[in-house]
């Protein structure tokens, strides 16, 4: 395997992901880091509908139940219009960081946010329906959280949230963030340096801001 300094930077963010953590001085400096340090789309204030204008996301789901349903799917509107909704975007389902620290941060803290009048948490990632409830029934997380997929990654490029973790074999996916969204308005918004991180995006961070 080749030194770390010799990593491509998408490569070093791609084994982040994947849990082999590099330190972040021995990749080359530079542009590497530009793609955690720029600016997005959305911030505090914005319109997380409006920003995505003819978006929709697809709730979790089992086969038959997509082909009973004549595969619906979910404008955003519907989901965050008049409520007050927590969400967090992760890498992928069934990947380290999201199956082991990601979710369970959620699902632990469930009555709290609803304590908190919080109408709904949704976990979102760009991944087909029938994996997110797979996944979901998998970590036992359907009772209290909510999971969506965002099959070809449309709602995470419209909110510049997207990252190519190509070298990891996954593709086009997600940042690890969160937000808490009231009336479709953003009030906090919480993206991670790496994909493999987990300091800003959990759930007690999004508990204080509420």
């Amino acid at each position: 395997m080749a030194a770390a300094g010799t990593l491509r930077p998408s490569v070093a963010r791609a084994l982040r992901c994947m849990g082999i953590r590099l330190d972040r001085s021995a990749v080359a400096a530079g542009s590497g880091w530009s793609a955690m340090t720029r600016g997005f789309a959305v911030s505090a204030g914005s319109d997380i509908v409006e920003a995505a204008p003819g978006v929709s996301l697809q709730k979790a789901r089992s086969w038959d139940e997509g082909v009973s349903s004549q595969f619906s799917t979910t404008p955003l509107k519907d989901i965050f219009k008049e409520k007050k909704v927590v969400i967090f975007g992760l890498p992928g389902a069934y990947t380290g960081v999201c199956s082991q620290q990601h979710v369970p941060s959620y699902k632990k803290n469930v009555d709290k946010f609803k304590s908190k009048g919080v109408d709904s948490v949704i976990c979102v990632s760009v991944n087909d329906p029938y994996v997110m409830n797979a996944w979901a029934e998998k970590l036992q997380a359907k009772d209290g959280i909510e999971f969506y997929g965002d099959f070809d990654g449309s709602f995470h490029k419209s909110l510049d949230l997207s990252l190519n973790l190509s070298a990891a074999l996954l593709g086009h996916r997600s940042q690890r963030w969160s937000a808490y969204v009231v009336d479709g308005k953003i009030k906090n918004l919480n993206v991670e340096e790496a994909p493999s991180e987990f300091k800003v995006s959990g759930a007690d961070v999004v508990l204080d801001q509420i």
